[in-house]
C-alpha cells in the first residue's frame, strides 16, 4: 500500500443466504458495503434461502462453489464500481457456524498455484471431495451423537470437555457421519476446513488453521486448554487431527494476501489475512460486547450471547472460547418460542395491538403479584419441554389468568428463564453490565423495561443489521495489533455507542429475587411433567 493511501479495511461474511462485504476506513466508517444472494444471483445452483433440503428433510446442505462462485462475482462487482482494493490493509471474515468443508487429496497445490487470468470457481471445480457441504441446519446426525456422548462418558462430561453436549449440527458428527457413510470419501480428504477456515483458505492460496473460537462450536476441541481432544476425535473417525491440522488464537494473522488477488484485483502485497471466525462470534465483535455485558437478540427464536469469565458448560446452551479476548469465553443461549409466542398472546389478550399489549405491562406491577407462567406452544430448546403452565402466588398450578396478568406473565417468564439459563452457565451481572437488545420486540420500551427489571441492568438498543461483516472489520483493525496487548474495545473507540433506552426500576432487584428461586424450582417440576416429558422426547 502506497504511503499516501488512506488505509481502508473489509469484513466478509460466508452466510446461510448471502456473502456480505463491508469496508471501513481508519475512523470505522462504512465507506463501501455489497452482497450476493445465493437464491436470486446464483440461480444454477438450485437452493432455496441458500441450501438443499434432502428428501429426509433432517440432511440439508450448501454447494462449495456456489460460495466459491460468490466470491467471484463479488470481486467483479467491486472492481467495476471502481473499488481501490489497493488501499486495504487487513481483512478478516466469518463464516456460517458449524459447516464443513472437505478438501480432495492435491487440492492444496492446486490452491499453491492459481492463475490470475481464470476465476476461483473454474480453478477449484476438482478440488472438492464433498461437493454439497454439510450445514448448522442439519439435524441428521442423532446417531454420531449419541455415539459420541458415549465414548466420552456421557452429555455433560462432553460439554465439560467442548463447551456442548452434542449437538446435531456440530461439525465432529458431520465428520462422524461422512466417514461411517462413505469411508472412502474420507480417506480421499486432505483437509477439512469449517466455513470461515475455508473462506480464509481462498484468501490464503493456502489452507488456513481453524481458529479457537469457531472451533469451540465442533464438540471436538478442549475448550480450557484450547487443543483438539484426542477422545473426541477418536470417536469421530480415525486420523482426524491431521485432516483437521491446527487451532490458533481468533486474531492470528494468518499471512499476506496471496499473489492470485494481488495480479487480478489489485491488493496490496502488504496486505494482510486476520483469522476469520464463526458468525455469532464476529456478531459479538461487531456489538462490542466487553465483560459482564449480554446481547439479546428477540427475533422469531430470542439468542442471548454473553461474555463469560468463568463457564460452567451444561447440557442447555454452549459454551466457545471468546473471539476477542483468548482469556475469556462466549455463551450462547437459543429459545425457540420468541416473536411467535409474544404474537399470538397478544392476538389473544390484546386485541392484536401492541399499543394495548404495552399498556397491559404499565398497568400490571412488577413481580405479577407472584404469578408465574411458562409458554412453550413449541417444543422448547431451553428448557426441553413444551405446553403452557401458570401458578399463583402459592405455587398452584391454574388454568388462565386475567388478560394483564397472562401479558406480563409471559414477558417476565421469558427474561426470568434468560437470566436462570445464563447464570448456570457461569454468567455474573455486574455493577456495569449493558444490556444490547436487538431484532422486533427491541422496539418495544415496555417488553425493554421488564428486561432491564429482571437482569437489573440497563438496556440499550443497537442497530446490528450486519453486525457479523462489521465485526469482522473491526477484527481485521484488532488483528494488526492485538500482540501489542491492545484490546477490540481500544481499537474501535470510533464506531457508534449503543443508546441507551431504559434503566431498572427501584427496588425490582429485591422483588425478583425470590421469584427468580421459585421459577428455577417451577421449571424443573414441569420439565417432569407427563405432558412435557412424553413431547419433549
Amino acid at each position: 500500500m502506497a504511503a499516501s493511501e488512506a488505509p481502508w479495511y473489509l469484513g466478509w461474511d460466508f452466510s446461510t443466504q448471502q456473502l456480505k462485504v463491508i469496508a471501513i476506513d481508519e475512523q470505522l466508517r462504512v465507506i463501501y458495503e455489497d452482497n450476493i444472494h445465493f437464491d436470486k444471483d446464483l440461480p444454477e445452483f438450485g437452493t432455496h434461502c441458500g441450501v438443499h433440503v434432502h428428501s429426509d428433510k433432517l440432511t440439508v446442505t450448501s454447494p462449495v462453489l456456489m460460495w466459491v462462485k460468490a466470491l467471484d462475482m463479488i470481486l467483479e462487482k467491486m472492481k467495476s464500481s471502481g473499488f481501490k482494493f489497493s488501499h486495504v490493509r487487513a481483512f478478516s471474515g466469518a463464516g456460517q457456524q458449524h459447516g464443513s468443508v472437505y478438501w480432495k487429496e492435491g487440492a492444496s497445490q492446486i490452491l499453491k498455484n492459481l492463475s490470475p487470468d481464470l476465476p476461483l470457481h473454474q480453478l477449484l471445480k476438482a478440488c472438492f471431495s464433498v461437493s454439497d457441504s454439510p450445514v448448522w441446519m442439519d439435524s441428521s446426525t442423532n446417531t454420531q451423537c449419541l455415539s459420541l456422548e458415549k465414548a466420552v462418558g456421557g452429555a455433560q462430561n462432553l460439554a465439560n470437555i467442548t463447551g456442548s453436549r452434542a449437538c446435531e449440527r456440530f461439525t465432529g458428527n458431520q465428520i462422524a457421519k461422512i466417514y461411517s457413510q462413505n469411508p472412502e470419501v474420507y480417506v480421499q480428504t486432505e483437509r477439512i476446513s469449517l466455513v470461515s477456515s475455508f473462506a480464509a483458505s481462498l484468501f490464503l492460496s493456502a489452507y488456513a488453521p481453524i481458529d479457537y473460537c469457531d472451533g469451540s462450536g465442533m464438540n471436538l476441541l478442549q475448550i480450557h486448554d484450547k487443543i483438539w481432544s484426542t477422545a473426541c476425535l477418536n470417536a469421530c473417525a480415525p486420523g482426524l487431527e491431521e485432516k483437521l491440522g491446527p487451532v490458533v488464537p481468533s486474531s492470528s494473522v494468518l499471512g499476506s494476501v496471496s499473489p492470485y488477488y494481488i495480479q487480478r484485483y489489485g491488493f496490496s502485497p502488504d496486505c494482510k489475512v486476520v483469522t476469520f471466525t464463526g458468525d455469532n462470534p464476529a456478531s459479538l465483535a461487531g456489538m462490542k460486547l466487553e465483560e459482564g455485558d449480554i446481547a439479546i437478540s428477540l427475533g422469531t427464536s430470542d439468542t442471548l450471547f454473553l461474555w463469560i469469565k468463568e463457564p460452567a458448560p451444561a447440557l442447555e446452551g454452549h459454551i466457545f472460547c471468546n473471539p476477542v479476548d483468548s482469556r475469556a469465553y462466549m455463551a450462547l443461549l437459543c429459545f425457540k418460542n420468541g416473536s411467535l409466542i409474544r404474537e399470538r398472546i397478544r392476538d389473544d389478550c390484546a386485541s392484536g395491538s401492541w399499543d394495548e399489549f404495552s399498556k397491559a405491562l404499565k398497568c400490571t406491577v412488577v413481580g405479577n403479584n407472584g404469578n408465574l407462567g411458562f409458554y412453550f406452544d413449541v417444543i422448547e430448546i431451553t428448557p426441553e419441554a413444551v405446553g403452557i403452565h401458570r401458578f399463583n402466588r402459592d405455587n398452584n398450578k391454574v388454568p388462565d389468568f386475567p388478560k394483564e396478568v397472562e401479558i406480563r406473565a409471559l414477558i417476565e417468564g421469558q427474561f426470568m428463564a434468560k437470566r436462570i439459563h445464563a447464570e448456570k452457565l457461569g454468567y455474573k451481572i455486574m455493577p456495569r453490565t449493558r444490556i444490547l437488545a436487538t431484532g422486533g420486540a427491541s422496539y418495544n420500551k415496555e417488553i425493554l423495561q421488564v428486561l432491564s427489571d429482571v437482569f437489573s441492568a440497563p438496556v440499550y438498543t443497537i442497530d446490528t443489521a450486519n453486525s457479523a461483516c462489521l465485526g469482522c472489520a473491526y477484527r481485521a483493525i484488532h488483528g494488526l495489533v492485538a500482540e501489542t496487548s491492545v484490546s477490540l474495545v481500544d481499537v474501535v473507540k470510533l464506531a457508534p455507542e449503543p443508546r441507551l433506552v431504559v434503566t431498572p426500576t427501584t427496588g425490582a432487584d429485591q422483588l425478583y429475587q425470590p421469584l427468580l428461586k421459585r421459577y428455577a424450582e417451577l421449571e424443573q417440576k414441569i420439565l417432569y411433567s407427563p405432558v412435557s416429558s412424553h413431547l419433549a422426547k
